[in-house]
């Protein structure tokens, strides 16, 4: 069993990830309901970049999250790895420390921008480049998503626990599979039309989708990043990957082996399929990869 850094109560961590993450939900909910504004765009929005825009929101729950790890735990030697941090060259994280926070403040953020409510926030404790603890807070649903390394919940702001239920032993034609809205692209698009899924459902943040895995809304999800094109970042992976295998699902590489973190370019490339069944997953991985071999519609 792993223990927590010396000094480090499971369940105290968990109380103060939940003040932290109900506070970083009230500041997404304040610039989101300024978004609604048209006109109030151009104040949110801290660069012009299509493919990957930063708004105040990503910055302020950047800077809310940090302070308070780092005030509430100063004596603990643990690294914190954020999406907005590393675009600075000051901000020096060493990426083979034991314990490791990995945060993205917002995870959607071109959904946040248009107005939709998938969107979360990521923040996931990895233990020796694996997640252990996982938080995955989506404030449009007022839901947040705790994995303590042994179980899963979701609770709202009043700390009710909300039920959920996997939908397991589907096969692959039988199965939801939930997609990116904003990262597609054609040859996903061929691959999902070869499986003809029961049916598709479109969503933004990878932690929205996840969790409606969790929920039985959805199946499967899978991801397809092109050789040489942007790929999904560590951050972007762990907290949901920490909430769905507590949940008992899996999310692998298309060889159905573990996600591999802490890689200098923190990139999660090629074909990732995150399930609703441990048991069943290293099937659908095959299924897959037979449909991608026999329309050759990725270079394996």
């Amino acid at each position: 069993m792993i223990k927590l850094p010396f000094g480090i109560n499971t369940e105290s961590l968990i109380n103060d990830l939940r003040s932290f993450s109900w506070e970083a939900s009230k500041t997404l909910l304040y610039y989101a309901q300024i978004l609604k504004d048209s006109n109030n765009k151009i104040n949110i929005l801290k660069n012009g970049s299509n493919n990957d825009p930063v708004t105040l929101a990503d910055l302020k729950v950047n800077e809310i999250i940090i302070k308070r790890i780092t005030k509430k735990y100063k004596d603990i030697s643990w690294e914190i790895l954020s999406e907005e941090n590393v675009k600075i060259p000051s901000q020096y994280c060493d990426i083979n420390a034991t314990w490791m926070w990995v945060l993205d403040p917002l995870d959607g953020t071109k959904d946040f921008i248009q107005g939709t409510s998938n969107y979360a926030m990521h923040l996931a404790l990895n233990y020796e480049k694996t997640p252990y603890l996982g938080i995955v807070l989506i404030p449009e649903k007022d839901q947040l998503w705790i994995a303590d390394g042994e179980k899963v919940w979701c609770e709202n702001r009043e700390g009710l626990k909300l039920e959920f239920n996997l939908s397991k032993n589907k096969n692959l034609q039988e199965m939801v599979l939930v997609t990116s809205k904003n990262h597609n692209n054609e040859s996903l698009k061929k691959l999902i039309q070869k499986i003809n899924f029961n049916k598709v459902v479109v969503m933004g943040s990878i932690g929205c989708k996840i969790a409606s895995i969790v929920r039985g809304e959805s199946d499967l999800y899978i991801c397809l990043s092109l050789p040489g094109k942007s790929s999904p970042k560590d951050w972007d992976f762990a907290a949901p990957e920490a909430i769905l295998k507590a949940a008992g699902g899996a999310i692998t590489n298309l060889d159905n082996e573990e996600l591999s973190y802490g890689k200098t370019n923190f990139e999660q490339g090629g074909i990732i399929i995150a399930s609703n069944n441990r048991i069943t997953h290293g099937k659908i991985c095959s299924e897959i990869k037979e449909i991608i071999k026999k329309y050759n519609l990725y270079p394996l």
